[in-house]
C-alpha cells in the first residue's frame, strides 16, 4: 500500500493513460502476491469500453479485477474520506457516487459514459455490499444505466475464491461485522488462495432495459461462479442471506492471468 501511495504521488502525474493502467495492473498483482492470492482469469469476453459488473465478496475483489483488467471503479462517496485508501481510490480514477441525489447521479452517469467512450473499463458491484461469497444478492439495475444510455455493453464477471484442496474459501469474506484486520488475518493464515475471475458473454446489446440486463447479468454470474441466487427482494438492506454453501465450481476454463506487463 505504501508503494502504491508513492507511485500515485510521483509517477502517476508523469504518465500517460496506458502507462497508468499498466502500473495499476502490476501493483494490484503485487498486492495479491503479498496476500498469497493466486489469480486465475478467463477474459474471453472482454472488450474495450465495457461496464464490468461483478459480484462482491471482499475488498480483495478490487485488486483481483485490476490485476486482470485495470478499471475505474464506482464507489460510494464515503470511501473518498477513508484514510489512505480513499486517497488511493481517488488517484486511481474511482468515480464516487453520492447516494440519493438525482442531480449528482446525472453527473456521474455522464462521467462514466465519458470513460467508457474512451475505450476504458468501468467496474461496478451492483449488489451494493459484500456477501460471504456463497450466494448473490439482488442487483441494483440503476448502476447499469450509464452504460446502456451510452450504448456500451455490460460485461458480467464472476469472482470466486478457492482453497488449494478445491473447496470454496470463506477467508476473503468481508461482510457483516468482520473488520478489515480480521479479514486480512484470515487470508494470511492460508498458505495460498486461488481467486477466479470468469467473464461471461456481453449483455445489453439488443435494446434490453436495465432491469432485464441486471437480471441476465446476475444469472450469468451465478452460473459462472457456481452460486445460488439469494431471494432477498429489491430495496431491502443487503445483509447476509441464509443460503447454504454451494459445492458448485465455476464454469469455464480459466487461464492464469497474473499481470506481468509493466
Amino acid at each position: 500500500m505504501l508503494a502504491g501511495a508513492l507511485v500515485a504521488l510521483s509517477v502517476f502525474r508523469l504518465c500517460g493513460d496506458r502507462r497508468r493502467l499498466l502500473l495499476k495492473q502490476s501493483w494490484s498483482a503485487a498486492v495479491l502476491d503479498a496476500l498469497g492470492v493466486e489469480l486465475e482469469a478467463d477474459l474471453t469476453h472482454l472488450a474495450p469500453g465495457v461496464l464490468l459488473v461483478a459480484n462482491h465478496v471482499s475488498w480483495v475483489d478490487i485488486f483481483v479485477i485490476n490485476a486482470a483488467v485495470p478499471s475505474a471503479f464506482v464507489a460510494k462517496e464515503e470511501v473518498r474520506r477513508w484514510p489512505v485508501i480513499g486517497w488511493l481510490a481517488w488517484k486511481n480514477d474511482t468515480v464516487f457516487l453520492r447516494r440519493g441525489s438525482r442531480g449528482h447521479a446525472r453527473l456521474i452517469n455522464e462521467e462514466i459514459a465519458g470513460i467508457l467512450g474512451q475505450g476504458k473499463v468501468v467496474a461496478v458491484f451492483p449488489e451494493g455490499t459484500t456477501t460471504d461469497g456463497r450466494s448473490l444478492l439482488h442487483f441494483h439495475a440503476a448502476l447499469l444505466q450509464p452504460a446502456l444510455a451510452a450504448a456500451r455493453p455490460v460485461l458480467p464477471a464472476a469472482i470466486s475464491y478457492w482453497e488449494l484442496n478445491g473447496e470454496r474459501s470463506l477467508a476473503p469474506r468481508y461482510d457483516g461485522d468482520l473488520s478489515l484486520g480480521q479479514c486480512t488475518r484470515a487470508i494470511l493464515k492460508r498458505p495460498r488462495i486461488i481467486a477466479r475471475l470468469v467473464t461471461t458473454p456481453l449483455r445489453g446489446l439488443a435494446g434490453e432495459d436495465r432491469k432485464q440486463v441486471a437480471a441476465a447479468a446476475r444469472e450469468a454470474i451465478a452460473l459462472a461462479a457456481g452460486l445460488p441466487l439469494a431471494s432477498n427482494p429489491p430495496g431491502t438492506p443487503a445483509g447476509l442471506p441464509g443460503a447454504p454453501p454451494s459445492d458448485g465450481r465455476p464454469t469455464g476454463s480459466p487461464n492464469r492471468a497474473l499481470a506481468d506487463s509493466a
